[in-house]
C-alpha cells in the first residue's frame, strides 16, 4: 500500500492552512480582530467558514462509519446536525448578535448581571471545548495511521502544531480565511471520490448491499423501546446542542449586525445540506463491497483502495486524507479561538495583567490545545462521532436553556440560571465521564441504565429546563432585564428614542 498520495495530501493542506493563516495576519491588528474579527465578516464567508469548522472529524468520518455499522437510524446524527441551525436561525442567531458580547460567558453576564453565572459559563465552554477537541485529535492520529502508517501520536501532535501558530499569530480574523477554504476542500475531496466509486461501481458485479446487511436500512432496527430513547434523545441532543457549541456561538458574534447573522445561518444551512448527502453514500458502498464495520471510522479513507485497487484508489485516498486533515484543522482551529477566547478573559489577562492582551490571548491559546492533545494520547481510542455526540449533550443541557430562556424570558435570574446550568451539566458531564471511562468504542451494553447514561439529552435537557424556570419563579429578575430584552429585540435599523 502506497502511503506517497497521503503523506503529499497531509503536506499541501498543512502548507496551504498556514500560507492562508499567514495572509490573512496583515489583516489582525487590534484585540476585537483577534477575538470577533473586529465584528466585519460579511455572510457568504462567514458561512463558508462556519462549515469549515463545523464539519469536524465526526462529520468526514464518523456519519460513513456509524451509517455502515448501525444502519439508516443513524442519519439522525447528520439530520440534527444540520437542523441545529435551523432552531439557532429561528430563536438565536440574531438576538445574540444584538447583545454584542463576545463570547457565550459576555452575554451571560450582561443578560443577568451575576459574576457568578459568567464563571460557571465559562467553566463550561472550557469542559464543552475539550471534549469536543478529543475526537478532532483522536480522528487525526487515525487519518494519518491509516494513510501514511505514521504512529497514532503525530496526527494530535501535528494538529495542535498547525493550530497553536495560525491561531495564535493571527486569531479570529486569520482563521476566518482559513475555515472557508477548508469548507471547499472537504466539500471537494469527498465529492469527486463519491462521483468516481459510484462510477466504478456501476461497473462492477456488486449491484447492492452484501448478503449481511440484515435490516441496515429500517430505521431503528430490532432496537424496540431502547432504540427508540437512544434515537429521541440523539435528535434533541443535535437539534438543541447545536447553539450552545462554543465555537459555533463565537461565530455569530463576527457578524456585522443580526441580520447578517440570519443570512448567515441560512447560507450554512445550504452548505452544510450538500455535504451531508456524501456520507450515506460511503456508507452505502461499503456494505455493497463488505467492509469491515470494526473499522467504520476509517471506512472513507480505507474505501477508495478498496473499491479501485492501484494507482486510482491511492490518488482518490489522498484525496479524501486531504479533506479529513482539513476537517481536523478547521474545527480545532475554531474550538481553540472559542476556549481561548473565554480563557483570555477569565484566566490569563485577569492573573496575569502585566502581559498584555494579545500575550494573553496566546498564552490562553497554549492551554486551549494542549491539555486535550495530551488528554488524546493518554485517553484509550472511543469513537469519534459518539465523542461529538457527547458534547452536542452537554451543550444542549446548558446553553441551550440558557440561551433560550435568555432571550425570549424576562423573568430569568441568576440564580435560576445557576440551578438550570449545575442541574443539566452535572447530569450531562456525569453521564460523559462514564461513557468515555466504562467502554471502549467497539464494546455494546444493552442495560437500560446504560442506554440512558449513553444518550442523557432526553432526560437532562428538561432537567435544566424546569430547573431554570422553577427557581427564577422564586427569585427576582435583574432590573435592567426589561432593557435588554429591547436590545436584543430591536433590528438596528430601527431607530430606538433614548430619552
Amino acid at each position: 500500500m502506497s502511503s506517497a498520495p497521503g503523506l503529499i495530501a497531509v503536506v499541501l493542506v498543512t502548507l496551504a492552512t498556514l500560507a492562508i493563516g499567514t495572509w490573512g495576519l496583515r489583516f489582525s491588528r487590534t484585540t476585537s480582530d483577534f477575538f470577533v474579527a473586529s465584528r466585519t465578516v460579511r455572510p457568504g464567508l462567514n458561512a463558508s467558514a462556519i462549515g469549515g469548522e463545523y464539519l469536524s472529524a465526526a462529520s468526514f468520518l464518523g456519519v460513513a462509519g456509524l451509517l455502515l455499522t448501525f444502519g439508516a437510524e443513524m442519519l439522525w446524527y447528520p439530520i440534527g446536525w444540520t437542523a441545529g441551525y435551523l432552531v439557532l436561525l429561528v430563536l438565536v442567531a440574531a438576538p445574540l448578535r444584538r447583545s454584542g458580547a463576545y463570547t457565550l460567558p459576555d452575554f451571560a453576564e450582561a443578560r443577568l448581571d451575576s459574576r457568578r453565572v459568567r464563571n460557571l459559563c465559562s467553566l463550561l465552554v472550557v469542559a464543552i471545548g475539550w471534549l469536543y477537541l478529543l475526537p478532532q485529535f483522536e480522528g487525526a492520529g487515525l487519518t494519518l495511521t491509516a494513510a501514511i502508517d505514521a504512529p497514532r501520536w503525530v496526527g494530535p501532535v501535528v494538529v495542535g502544531a498547525v493550530v497553536l501558530v495560525n491561531v495564535g499569530s493571527g486569531g479570529m480574523r486569520s482563521i476566518t480565511f482559513v475555515q472557508a477554504f477548508q469548507y471547499w476542500l472537504k466539500l471537494s475531496a469527498m465529492l469527486v471520490p463519491a462521483a468516481v466509486l459510484l462510477v466504478v461501481w456501476a461497473g462492477d458485479e456488486v449491484s447492492g448491499p452484501s448478503a449481511t446487511a440484515g435490516d441496515w436500512s429500517v430505521p431503528l432496527g430490532d432496537g424496540g423501546a431502547q432504540g427508540l430513547y437512544t434515537t429521541y434523545s440523539l435528535v434533541l441532543a443535535t437539534f438543541l446542542g447545536t447553539m450552545g457549541l462554543p465555537h459555533v456561538v463565537v461565530r455569530f458574534y463576527t457578524n456585522p449586525d443580526g441580520r447578517a447573522a440570519r443570512r448567515t445561518t441560512l447560507a450554512v444551512l445550504a452548505l452544510l445540506g450538500a455535504f451531508y448527502v456524501l456520507p450515506p453514500v460511503y456508507a452505502a458502498l461499503g456494505r455493497a463491497y463488505g467492509a469491515e464495520p470494526a473499522a467504520s471510522d476509517s471506512l472513507v479513507l480505507e474505501l477508495p483502495r478498496l473499491i479501485a485497487p492501484g494507482l486510482l484508489g491511492d490518488v482518490l485516498t489522498g484525496m479524501v486524507t486531504a479533506g479529513a486533515f482539513a476537517a481536523f484543522l478547521s474545527t480545532s482551529s475554531g474550538l481553540a479561538i472559542a476556549v481561548s477566547g473565554v480563557l483570555t478573559q477569565d484566566v490569563t489577562a485577569r492573573r496575569l495583567p502585566r502581559l498584555g492582551d494579545l500575550a494573553a490571548f496566546r498564552l490562553a491559546t497554549l492551554a486551549a490545545v494542549a491539555v486535550p492533545l495530551l488528554a488524546t494520547l493518554v485517553l484509550p481510542d472511543f469513537g469519534v462521532a459518539r465523542a461529538v455526540g457527547l458534547a452536542f449533550a452537554v451543550a444542549a443541557s446548558t446553553f441551550c436553556p440558557l440561551l433560550v430562556l435568555g432571550i425570549w424570558w424576562r423573568g430569568l435570574t441568576a440564580a435560576g440560571a445557576v440551578a438550570g446550568l449545575l442541574t443539566g451539566g452535572a447530569g450531562s458531564v456525569a453521564a460523559v465521564a462514564w461513557t468515555l471511562f466504562s467502554r471502549t468504542a467497539d464494546d455494546v451494553r444493552e442495560g437500560w441504565f446504560d442506554v440512558v447514561v449513553g444518550q442523557p439529552a432526553a432526560w437532562s435537557v428538561p432537567l435544566a429546563f424546569a430547573a431554570m424556570v422553577l427557581v427564577s419563579r422564586r427569585t427576582t429578575a435583574p432590573g435592567h432585564a426589561r432593557r435588554f430584552m429591547v436590545r436584543l429585540h430591536t433590528p438596528e435599523t430601527v431607530e430606538l428614542d433614548r430619552s
